[in-house]
């Protein structure tokens, strides 16, 4: 990108300077994994003049996965709606409303079909003809099957929209449903952004990624990014040193809580779930900005399984109870921090192990 491409630009970009937006760019190559030196390729889609359509669906969700856009300040969620993004339909965030909005999504994806993307959050009731989730008189059911197959590509946003999340957890009285379950066997690509809420920059990335590159990026098994989901949360957890150590917190509020101890006795699942929440953080407020790093456990939100349905979570794995995974506390206060010092070599080499099959024999190229 040329200086005279991005001046054409610059106002659209709020005033940035070419440098603070190759920085972006920058940070957003290495955020996906990608060399640094497609920076300028990544600038280059930013800038084009035709922005990437997005529909956005949501259906039974809390809205927190759009809230999570709120959240983004660099870019800021008007800078990201309105120029890295065209989000030509919202239920929360458009500005028209009732047959205005509904209309409006109707011409978007007729003028724009094959190029858009599909982002859906929250999970698709399929029980009674799936009449437990409306929008304009139509299932969110019927929605989604009308419209997936003419987008370019879907993103599933958020842990309900993933794996069925806590509107799926038993008895499950709606028959909610994952949105890769409903599109199964229709050749339709979709990507999984898993978490409660997911990280903004993940789905940003997912779909510059797309802009850049005409094709998603690479995929695990279950159809997440491996560059945000390619490696278990407690290889980059800042209380990691203690946990190797064999200091762990016992309970909220005791002595080694407050000095910052690994959490895994009181139930944190950073060993078994795979996410980038300790290198990105939330908020854009500085390093910590994160459960873990504010002294709560990992609950494995964005893990299918481990997070908000059963069986992990039923009576026999409540959210603050030590996982079964790697060891059982001792008995005996005695020797226990030898036993769980072993324990926790034991549990590094297995979450290795895990976290190999991930980023390895698991992972997949969408082209």
């Amino acid at each position: 990108m040329d200086e005279r491409g991005f001046e054409q630009v610059r106002s659209r970009l709020g005033g940035v300077s070419r440098r603070d937006f190759l920085k972006f760019c920058t940070v957003m190559a290495a955020s996906m994994g990608l060399p640094l030196e497609l920076a300028p390729k990544i600038a280059e889609a930013i800038t084009s003049p035709k922005r990437p359509p997005v529909i956005w669906l949501s259906a039974q969700e809390c809205t927190g996965c759009v809230e999570t856009l709120l959240r983004a300040n660099h870019p800021t969620l008007e800078t990201l709606i309105l120029d890295l993004i065209s989000l030509d339909y919202s239920e929360t965030l458009s500005v028209g409303a009732g047959h205005q909005a509904e209309e409006f999504r109707a011409k978007s994806i007729a003028e724009n079909q094959g190029n858009f993307i599909l982002v859906v959050d929250g999970s698709i009731p399929t029980k009674d003809g799936g009449v437990y989730c409306k929008v304009a008189g139509k299932t969110v059911l019927d929605i989604l099957n009308e419209t997936a197959p003419k987008a370019a590509a879907v993103i599933a946003m958020g842990s309900c929209a993933s794996w069925g999340g806590i509107p799926s957890a038993a008895p499950n009285p709606t028959g909610a449903k994952p949105v890769h379950e409903i599109l199964a066997g229709k050749n339709i690509a979709v990507v999984n952004i898993p978490g409660c809420p997911p990280n903004p920059y993940n789905l940003l990335s997912t779909v510059l990624y797309y802009v850049t590159f005409k094709k998603l990026p690479t995929l695990d098994d279950k159809m997440r990014p491996v560059f945000a989901y390619g490696r278990l949360i407690h290889e980059n957890c800042e209380r990691r040193p203690h946990f190797d150590a064999g200091r762990f917190a016992k309970e909220f509020g005791d002595e080694g809580h407050r000095q910052g101890y690994c959490l895994y006795m009181l139930g944190c699942k950073g060993p078994e779930t795979f996410n980038n929440c300790p290198t990105l953080g939330f908020g854009d407020i500085g390093p910590g900005t994160w459960p873990v790093g504010c002294g709560h456990p990992c609950f494995g939100c964005s893990e299918q399984g481990v997070g908000f349905t059963e069986p992990l979570h039923s009576p026999a794995r409540p959210i603050y109870v030590t996982p079964p995974t790697f060891f059982a506390k001792t008995e005996k206060d005695e020797g226990e921090g030898a036993t769980v010092l072993a324990a926790a070599v034991a549990g590094v080499a297995i979450g290795a192990g895990v976290a190999a099959l991930g980023m390895g024999a698991n992972k997949k190229n969408q082209d």
